[in-house]
Order: C-alpha cells, then structure tokens, then sequence
C-alpha cells in the first residue's frame, strides 16, 4: 500500500522514477534499517542501492525489493540503476540531498530529467498505521516505565547528568533499541532553556527540574516531559505555574479535534496561558509529530496555518512555561488523533512535588 500511494503520487506529479535518499523515507518505504542506501521506485519497480556491508540485511529486511550491488563508485552503480530502470523523469527528495550531491549524480547519470521534490513521502508518514501506533505505544510505555523508577530512586545532590544516565540506562535494559534524543535535564534556572543540556549541576531541594526523554523501540520514537520539585519549592510562584501549565495542556487535550489546523489547535493551550498573563514566556510551539523521526509532521504550532489534523495523526502536546533565572516548567504527552477527539497515550504520573 505504501508503495502504491507513492507511485499514485508519482503519476500525478508526472514522475517516472522516485529516487529516495532520506534514512527515514527509506525505512518507511522498504523496511531497511542500515546506514547506507538508495531507493528507486519506478512503475513497474522497486530497486535498493546497497554496498558490500547491506547485501544479506537488504534480502533480509527488504524481500520485495530487487537489489542492486554496489562494487566500485556509488554514483556508477545508481547511473546503472536509473538505466536500466528506463526513468527519464527523475523526482529526488529536495529537502535531503545537498546542492553537492545533487551535482555529482547529475554529472554520473547524464540525460535524465531531474525533478526536485519536498516532503513526498512525510504526508504519508503522518497518518499512522496500526503497527506503527503499537511501535509507539511500547516506546511510551518504556520511557513511562523509567520515569516511574526515576520517581522513586531520584534523590537531591544528584547531578543533572546523572538523572539522565539513570533515565538512559534504565530504557535501554527495559526494551529500548536506543534513545529518542539527549535526554534534557535542567534543574532550576537551567530549566528556563527549554533545552537545556544536561550537566554536571548537583539538584538542590526545593528546586524545579524539567526531565524530558524518550525511547525507541523498533524504530519509533516516544517524547515525555515531566517537571517535578524534590520537596518544598522555593519558589512560591512555581506551583502557580504548574498548576497552570496543566491546565493548559488538560484544555488542549480536551478539545483538539481532526480538522483543526496546528495553529487552531495551540491556541487552546496559548490563549489560556496568555490570559493567564504569561503568554511571553511560552516561546514555542504546543507540539510536533513523533513517529520514525522525533520530530514530523504534523506542526502544532501558532506558525502551522496549512496543515489539517487528521484521524491517526500522532503528536505531542506540550506547553511550558519559562521563567529566566528562576525556572521553567513543561508538561508533554503524546497523543493518538481519533474522530472524536485525542487519545493521551502518555501514562507517567503527573505530579509537581516529590516529597523526600
């Protein structure tokens, strides 16, 4: 199916071959996980470019793909490849090959047609399929599961980057292949940068952290933020914010409906936080899809005026608060888009306080 509404989009945009580069395209497309690879779908085909290190991967991940064998200079191999496969009108993916690249296979293939192209796959991408929610629902519930041991073996003194290694550790011998980002903890003022880098500044008591990490398991990818204080905050004004933060993402989870625009749906978190008298302080957007890449399609964003959400989108609502110098406070799930509304997949405990 995926590859049917591919050439769908082919013919409608003219195209007799489809040259496919992008690591993420190329898995979603094929099902082949290695570094290095070239995809090439015509009408009748469905070539994949490998070296010497992929021959037995791509027979073994891509079956129903025709390999071709890199054995001397890549852009020999793909030259071969697009002859034989008889393309005069060649898309390639824009958004991926650089200026340089584009030049050294135009100067190999020679009389061919190239036709730049954006985003042709990634709209496809977006609606997920049945198997690629699972993949996202064990993903969710491995970073769900180490924030539930994090709760209870987090303690003041410990370093940023050491809450972060009890994160990573703990997902990677819980079923994730690896992680879904650096993980991000900012503790006090730290947590005022959105995303602050994890460092060696011990968390005193009474201060805010904003933890956000995800895992991956079998190639898709989960995202959770959670922003706790280890005892009585210091800050009287932090549980104002927090309190109101989940309240704007409560509002948002709530009433986010398909045929919303991105623009559309963050406004109901935005307008909330913004009559609240904090609308400086939350810079960026309520969300962004999460799928094989941490951040797709779709934008849930004020920015995102031309994209409609759709039943089986996957996204993530997350808006935060950042206070320079003092704290920052973020509250992020995940959620399925159905007819009737958001499925929060997301399951971590929501709570301001750890009491010690």
């Amino acid at each position: 199916m995926r590859i049917e509404n591919l050439r769908n989009k082919m013919r409608e945009q003219g195209l007799d071959g489809m040259l496919i580069t992008d690591p993420y395209n190329r898995r979603y497309l094929s099902g082949f996980t290695g570094s290095t690879a070239t995809l090439l779908v015509t009408a009748t085909q469905q070539l994949i470019m490998v070296d010497f290190r992929y021959y037995e991967r791509a027979e073994y991940e891509a079956p129903a793909w025709t390999q071709v064998r890199v054995t001397g200079k890549t852009t020999e191999a793909l030259a071969e490849m697009v002859r034989l496969a008889g393309v005069r009108r060649l898309g390639f993916e824009a958004d991926h090959v650089t200026v340089a690249q584009l030049k050294e296979m135009q100067g190999a293939v020679g009389d061919v047609e190239w036709v730049p192209t954006e985003k042709f796959v990634l709209p496809m991408r977006m609606i997920k399929e049945k198997t690629e929610v699972a993949a996202i629902r064990r993903a969710i519930a491995c970073a769900d599961a180490a924030f539930a041991y994090l709760c209870q073996t987090i303690r003041p003194g410990m370093t940023e980057r050491e809450v972060a290694w009890m994160l990573e550790s703990y997902m990677r011998q819980h079923g994730a292949n690896e992680l879904a980002f650096p993980t991000i903890v900012g503790a006090g003022p730290n947590g005022a940068m959105p995303h602050a880098t994890a460092g060696d500044r011990p968390i005193r008591p009474g201060e805010p952290v904003v933890i956000d990490f995800g895992a991956t398991v079998d190639g898709y990818r989960s995202d959770i933020t959670r922003t706790i204080c280890l005892g009585r905050p210091e800050d009287e004004q932090y549980l104002e914010v927090w309190k109101l933060v989940l309240q704007a993402q409560q509002a948002a989870e709530a009433q986010i409906r398909p045929g919303m625009t991105g623009r559309q749906a963050d406004a109901l978190a935005r307008d909330l936080l913004v009559a609240a008298g904090y609308g400086e302080h939350f810079g960026h957007g309520l969300g962004h899809g999460v799928g094989l890449e941490i951040h797709e399609g779709p934008r849930v964003s004020r920015l995102s005026d031309d994209e409609t959400l759709r039943p089986g989108m996957v996204f993530t609502v997350e808006p935060g608060l950042y206070l320079p110098g003092r704290f920052g406070v973020r509250i992020e799930d995940i959620v399925l888009l159905h007819e009737d509304g958001c499925e929060v997949l997301t399951r971590a405990v929501k709570e301001p306080l750890i009491m010690m």
